[in-house]
């Protein structure tokens, strides 16, 4: 329960809130160390989502820095799938219920994401 709170914590976080090639190394192995991360600011799909979707806490730095930590853990395919939880975040509770393995992988996918946004880009 705490680690799906923890989860809940880094949407929200991340729908408060960018693009460079993705660097597929992370994609596929995660982040051990989410300080490594320099903040950065990129545009892409969910940084232009974050920004569309007037959430209270939406900066220009803030969605830019979330776009940069996605363009390092989460696939081109992922992150243009990320984009509706932005506009209905219900339906990312639906992928992480379901017994699909695809859902699945993109669930792990997610959490790493927004674990990893949660820390770099704190106090943006």
């Amino acid at each position: 329960m705490v680690r799906l709170g923890a989860a809940a914590g880094g949407l929200l976080l991340l729908l408060a809130c960018g693009g460079t090639a993705p660097d597929r190394r992370s994609a596929d192995t995660g982040i051990s160390d989410p300080q490594a991360i320099p903040v950065s600011f990129a545009s892409g799909p969910i940084g232009t989502a974050c920004l569309v979707h007037d959430r209270p806490n939406a900066t220009r730095a803030r969605c830019g820095c979330i776009q940069a930590v996605a363009d390092r853990t989460l696939t081109q395919q992922q992150q243009k799938r990320s984009v509706v939880y932005f506009s209905d975040p219900g339906l990312l509770q639906d992928v992480r219920q379901s017994d699909a393995p695809g859902n699945a992988r993109f669930w792990e996918a997610w959490k790493n994401f927004a674990e990893t946004a949660e820390t770099v880009c704190r106090g943006l």
